[in-house]
């Protein structure tokens, strides 16, 4: 007895399930690549910056070194940390600078799975992101840490040979370097809570004295003890803060939910009917 392909039930099972599974495999190919891609850049870049560690680690070091008395120079108390202070801060520059095309991968694999509006609102999020981090790391660099080396120099005794550890320094400034730069991501996460009907711009204009209390806690737990560093953390959270009203406010960004699902909704019926057009 023969039985046709039509007929056969595990068959048309099979057939069935084969699409999926190939589009999956697919994904997991295409991820596999752009995860490659995107060590390889950091990679590229590191090599290419390999033979200056120690003059990027002298720039990174020179906001201490210049609050420091003149002729000071840091410890290593480690056996290889001469080598591997500024080995991780140059791969920590390197992935700095290839973070425009890591993200771009990112970008290029989930994109094919967005709605357009959806498009519309990522892609200069994901700028505007990237640019207010290195903004705030910018801000941590030229401004802040002058005023804290200079005030923790200042308080000294004379008794005391001011000579930090190298990897104890290394550890702070990244510390400072993620805190800031987290910190600059506030006007984005304020725009996107009221473009996403998650609260709105009342409602945020009410909690303000929450979020000056919330930003002088943050201030006081990430940054030195001291009255400056903290002000120096807490005043442009604040300000951030305002300014993710303003943005939010003055573009226009305050769509219901309701409105963003019917959107969405409509997007999508517009794809099902290509689909079967293409189909028939």
């Amino acid at each position: 007895m023969s039985t046709t392909p039509g007929n056969d039930p595990q068959a048309d099972a099979g057939t069935e399930d084969s699409p999926p599974a190939e589009s999956f495999m697919s994904h997991l190919v295409e991820l596999r690549q752009r995860v490659v891609r995107a060590a390889g850049s950091v990679l590229l870049v590191f090599v290419v910056l390999s033979p200056f560690m120690k003059q990027i680690f002298d720039a990174v070091s020179l906001p201490l070194m210049t609050a420091l008395p003149v002729g000071t120079k840091l410890l290593a108390t480690g056996v290889i940390s001469p080598f591997m202070v500024p080995l991780k801060v140059t791969l920590f520059v390197a992935f700095l600078l290839a973070l425009p095309y890591v993200l771009y991968q990112v970008w290029a694999f989930v994109a094919p799975g967005l709605y357009q509006h959806e498009k519309r609102l990522a892609l200069p999020v994901l700028a505007s992101s990237v640019g207010m981090f290195f903004l705030g790391m910018t801000y941590c660099y030229f401004v802040v840490f002058g005023f804290i080396f200079r005030f923790i120099a200042g308080f000294a005794p004379e008794s005391v040979a001011v000579a930090p550890d190298i990897e104890n320094y290394l550890s702070f400034v990244m510390g400072m370097f993620l805190a800031f730069g987290l910190t600059f991501e506030v006007p984005i996460v304020v725009v996107l809570l009221v473009r996403f009907g998650v609260a709105t711009i009342d409602q945020l204009k009410q909690a303000r004295p929450y979020v000056i209390v919330g930003a002088f806690v943050v201030a006081a737990v990430v940054t030195p003890p001291d009255v400056i560093s903290q002000l120096l953390l807490a005043i442009p959270l604040c300000l951030l803060y305002e300014l993710g009203l303003q943005i939010a406010r003055f573009t226009g960004l305050s769509p219901s939910r309701a409105e963003a699902d019917a959107q969405a909704a409509a997007e999508a019926a517009q794809s099902d009917a290509a689909g079967a057009g293409k189909e028939s």
